[in-house]
């Protein structure tokens, strides 16, 4: 039988939670600014397309 002890200080050593952790806080973040850029893209594109149009 395991000790609770020993398994208690293996999950307080273990980093691998902590760096997925992270790494899921960056991709949120990175996808975040993605959505704005091609929100704020999309914005502008829609408005050239619209005075090209009006222009022709």
């Amino acid at each position: 039988m395991i000790s609770w002890n020993k398994v208690t200080a293996d999950l307080a050593n273990d980093r691998r939670a902590v760096t997925a952790l992270e790494y899921g806080i960056i991709a949120g973040v990175l996808g975040l600014v993605l959505i704005i850029i091609f929100q704020s893209f999309g914005t502008t594109l829609s408005t050239l397309m619209s005075t090209i149009g009006k222009s022709i």
